[in-house]
């Protein structure tokens, strides 16, 4: 069992504004470059609601990756500079692969790729130019379709074997540097998310486009937060997942601005790796 409703109420909280999808006609779509003349650059547009966001520090080894869809860990770094490409495929990628490897009992894994965040207040979010800006609109990274093209993308000549197994596609979250006071990451229960509060929304890039879900706000949706992450802690966050045994399969999450954040913060440095997780049929 996960918490319970009487633990919840008793959790402390910071109410903060959350951006959900707003209602939109047809698919929504976002360019990750300047779009064609007449488009906008986006139809993904937000719709604030304030929310509670409970601490989840007291009951952290109640979460689950498979009924939340999120767990936090322990995970200390060799890494000195995550800025440094080319340290963090040599030293970074092996690390992650093993330490999940050995915590989700995985037959294989497979990092795909990763993006560092840095807030700079007032920069836009611009794909493909150094650090990226925490993403503050509520999120799943894939959907139903964009999960199992993951794995035809990466591993064309195996994805028909692999994709009879189940497969997953898992995030690892950490600060560069902590503790985490500006930006932190909001994680929504998986239990109380309907199927029917994600909405497939299209990635365009100009060789090819990508779907993530943007997410419909429903006021039975919980959310929690572990303040003060420090760098040797780090968020699983699930992705997609093709079990259908009910077990969550897909983990909204957002950063978002905690009002109780003294002034003068650092901002949040974070990086975030994305991974194929495989487990036989």
């Amino acid at each position: 069992m996960g918490l319970q409703e009487t633990r919840i109420e008793s959790l402390p909280f910071v109410t903060a504004e959350l951006n959900y999808l707003a209602p939109t006609e047809g698919k929504p779509r976002t360019y990750a470059y300047d779009p064609p003349p007449g488009e906008p650059k986006s139809t993904n547009l937000p719709e604030p609601h304030q929310v509670p966001i409970f601490d989840g520090r007291a009951h952290a080894k109640s979460f689950s990756l498979d009924r939340e869809g999120f767990e936090l860990v322990r995970h200390p770094t060799a890494v000195k500079d995550f800025y440094d490409e080319a340290e963090i495929k040599r030293v970074y990628y092996p690390a992650v692969e093993s330490f999940m490897r050995a915590t989700l009992k995985a037959d294989r894994v497979l990092i795909f790729d990763h993006t560092v965040r840095k807030r700079v207040e007032g920069a836009p979010d611009i794909r493909g130019a150094g650090a990226r800006q925490p993403a503050t609109r509520v999120h799943v990274d894939q959907t139903l379709t964009s999960g199992p093209n993951r794995v035809r993308e990466h591993l064309p000549g195996e994805a028909d074997e692999l994709l009879k197994g189940r497969v997953q596609v898992i995030n690892l979250w950490r600060p560069i540097r902590g503790p985490v006071r500006d930006a932190p990451l909001a994680m929504a229960d998986g239990t109380t998310v309907a199927p029917d509060d994600l909405v497939a929304s299209d990635l365009i890039y100009p060789n090819r486009s990508g779907e993530t879900y943007s997410v419909k706000y429903n006021p039975s949706h919980r959310w929690f937060y572990f303040p003060e992450m420090t760098a040797d802690e780090a968020l699983l966050l699930k992705c997609y997942d093709s079990a259908t045994d009910g077990r969550t399969r897909f983990g909204p999450h957002t950063a978002f601005v905690d009002p109780t954040t003294p002034p003068n913060t650092p901002p949040r440095e974070s990086i975030e790796i994305r991974a194929l997780v495989f487990h036989r049929a």
